[in-house]
């Protein structure tokens, strides 16, 4: 039984104000291995659902089983983080985003307030700015092992790596701070407004 294989995207992102050339191409690099890793696990839980093997007492398929979650979260995660970057930054927050980030923060520095202190919080993860499509109110989490703490049908807008890969090329271990700083300078605002207002626009596959 085929299955479609996911196919790494490519992301132009040469340039960045704080965030190298260097810490890039090695971010792209594992970025690839989740996308390889995930086309691997889904064709080994293919073969024992066929073979007829699938079964929760059986531990190799109830670790494969759970592994998807990591393997598949690395590879969607870094590609919302890629598509919200870009050189320099571009454009601002529209006027339906600040309206919402009023809403449920009191504005968009309440919010950026909150955010980067999530992002600053001890251990590695991401920080990400969700959207609960059934009350359409913004809230910021701590995602961790990139399958622990997601929202379950929640959207993303505003996603930032703080896992030490991210930075640690640039910055000391403890100058998470400093690339956070570098993270917002460099914000494709078009990606979250259109995030927000479009729910086709999350997560075009290749």
């Amino acid at each position: 039984m085929a299955k479609s294989l996911y196919k790494a995207r490519q992301f132009n992102l040469s340039g960045l104000d704080g965030i190298s050339d260097q810490t890039m191409e090695g971010h792209f690099a594992l970025y690839e291995g989740y996308v390889k890793n995930t086309n691997l696990l889904n064709e080994q839980i293919m073969e024992m659902i066929q073979k007829s093997e699938s079964a929760g007492k059986n531990p190799v398929y109830a670790e494969l089983t759970r592994h998807l979650g990591f393997e598949y979260g690395g590879m969607v995660l870094h590609e919302y983080y890629f598509e919200n970057l870009i050189p320099k930054g571009k454009a601002e927050p529209s006027k339906h985003l600040k309206d919402a980030l009023k809403k449920s923060f009191g504005g968009f520095e309440k919010w950026k307030q909150a955010f980067v202190a999530v992002g600053e919080m001890r251990g590695v993860g991401w920080a990400i700015l969700y959207q609960d499509p059934a009350t359409e109110n913004l809230s910021n989490h701590w995602v961790a092992l990139h399958q622990d703490g997601v929202p379950s049908g929640f959207k993303p807008i505003v996603v930032m790596d703080v896992w030490e890969h991210a930075f640690v090329v640039d910055y000391t271990p403890s100058g998470r701070s400093k690339y956070i700083e570098a993270f917002f300078s460099n914000v494709n605002w078009e990606a979250a407004n259109e995030r927000l207002k479009n729910p086709a626009a999350l997560r075009a596959v290749a």
